[in-house]
């Protein structure tokens, strides 16, 4: 017999049909009321065991986590809260699940000790709905791309350059980590390792990326990256997902409009495609906010948050102007920011960035235009030679969310750029190729993938937005 989702039975109205279904025990209730979900939905099945013939030996095998495969009559519920169950005639067991040692019990459990149980967390509703939502935004990225006509590139995960700057790189070797060999100089010589110089995992496919779009046009890469910051808060992972697209003849403006186009794209897929799940999670942030202080509640409720992205325009502002609400605001004035607004060049932090979306401008930003001291080498220098053309885009909650730039095109000048922050010409070589042969204005923007995942869900901590989190000193899955 044909196995049914769950899904598709919860909205079924042909009653009276033969169906079976498998997935995992919630709950079994009085001996004879099984609670269950394959993972394809929010709610569970109940399926009612309305026969004596089973052993009690049998019955009791019958417990939260255990696999079950169920045959049976759909009909009409006779309890609340569902409109169909499903008459049991035939129960198969896969799998049993020790009720004393299982973890996952039909109760409330914290975030942390489920974190301790990766690899069964799934089970709750809460995570599921988590992950169901990933994979949906997962969908939406592709779609949105390959509708406008971009290709999707696929970026080396071992690499040379350090896109970033940032030197907080995964080093990638075969050398004998207790006896590597050493140049004249006594120093590891990386000539004898597996690539025959130094690697590491990747921070960003931006570079390789950018040559494909001078030969392809549009294109996107979508994948792992990795960053070895030491760093234990609810905003950062050692491995995570980007979505990272360039654009050829793409300027600063064209760059900021595909970019709003894009979030608000996935975000009404998500609308579309999620709403139970959504729900489900609208329900467990409300009741998270409740037990804060009222200053530190989210401004909005989650899927009002969603929308609320949806419906406004983007707000597009420089950083110059932005500096200038800021220093004058009343939080600057009366000394409530941590990080007080003083000099032009400063860095933004993510009060400021939430200050300006949710208190002044009541709609999400893009900043643009901010000092070249704060931002990286291959972003394109303006004219005033204090800035460049890069762009954040803030939204409520989290501050910024998306971060890009028109790309610097002008062989010279990127030259100078690179000489001038002491990064090594010779690792860079094919990228200053781009500029010498058929060089064009382009742009591109990047996209931490959790971070999308955890506004839409509105999960506080990254961790809980990825299947198996790594963070330092954990990775145990």
């Amino acid at each position: 017999m044909k196995v049914a989702k769950i899904k598709t039975l919860l909205k079924s109205s042909k009653f009276n049909q033969v169906s079976a279904v498998q997935g995992w025990v919630k709950t079994f209730r009085a001996n004879r009321f099984i609670s269950l979900n394959d993972g394809s939905s929010l709610e569970n099945l109940q399926c009612v065991v309305d026969f004596d013939s089973l052993e009690e030996s049998f019955i009791k095998r019958i417990t939260s986590g255990a696999a079950l495969h169920l045959e049976g009559t759909l009909v009409k519920s006779q309890g609340s809260g569902q409109t169909i169950e499903l008459q049991v005639k035939k129960i198969k067991i896969y799998g049993d699940s020790d009720p004393e040692k299982y973890p996952i019990q039909p109760k409330k459990h914290s975030l942390e000790f489920l974190r301790e149980k990766a690899h069964l967390r799934i089970r709750t509703s809460t995570f599921a709905a988590v992950m169901r939502v990933r994979s949906a935004l997962s969908f939406a990225v592709h779609k949105f791309f390959q509708e406008k006509g971009f290709f999707y590139v696929n970026t080396p995960i071992i690499t040379g350059s350090d896109a970033e700057g940032a030197g907080e790189m995964f080093r990638v070797t075969s050398l004998h980590p207790k006896n590597p060999p050493l140049d004249n100089k006594g120093v590891v010589d990386y000539k004898k390792d597996f690539f025959g110089k130094e690697t590491n995992l990747t921070v960003s496919g931006q570079l390789e990326a950018e040559s494909y779009a001078l030969g392809l046009g549009e294109v996107y890469t979508f994948g792992p990256t990795f960053r070895a910051e030491n760093s234990n808060t609810t905003r950062h992972l050692a491995e995570f997902w980007m979505i990272e697209p360039e654009m050829a003849f793409y300027d600063l403006k064209d760059n900021m409009n595909l970019a709003e186009r894009f979030i608000k794209s996935v975000l009404t897929d998500i609308i579309k495609n999620c709403f139970e799940d959504l729900k489900h999670l609208d329900v467990r942030l409300t009741k998270e906010d409740q037990s804060k202080p009222k200053d530190e509640r989210s401004p909005m409720g989650l899927i009002e948050k969603i929308n609320f992205i949806i419906d406004n325009d983007f707000k597009r502002i420089s950083y110059t102007e932005a500096y200038q609400i800021l220093r004058n605001s009343k939080p600057n004035k009366k000394k409530k920011f941590k990080f007080p607004v003083n000099e032009w060049g400063f860095d933004l932090q993510s009060e400021h960035e939430r200050y300006l979306v949710e208190k002044h401008f009541n709609c999400p930003v893009i900043l643009f235009d901010y000092p070249s001291n704060i931002k990286a080498f291959y972003m394109r220098r303006n004219d005033d030679g204090k800035t460049v053309r890069a762009m954040d885009i803030l939204f409520p909650g989290i501050g910024e969310i998306v971060g890009g730039s028109q790309r610097e095109e002008r062989l010279e000048v990127l030259e100078k750029c690179i000489k001038d922050l002491n990064i090594d010409v010779e690792e860079l070589w094919w990228y200053l190729d781009l500029r010498r042969f058929g060089s064009v204005p382009h742009s591109g923007f990047g996209l931490g993938f959790e971070r999308l995942v955890q506004f839409v869900t509105g999960m506080n901590n990254i961790r809980d937005v990825i299947p198996f989190p790594r963070t330092p000193q954990n990775a145990a899955f």
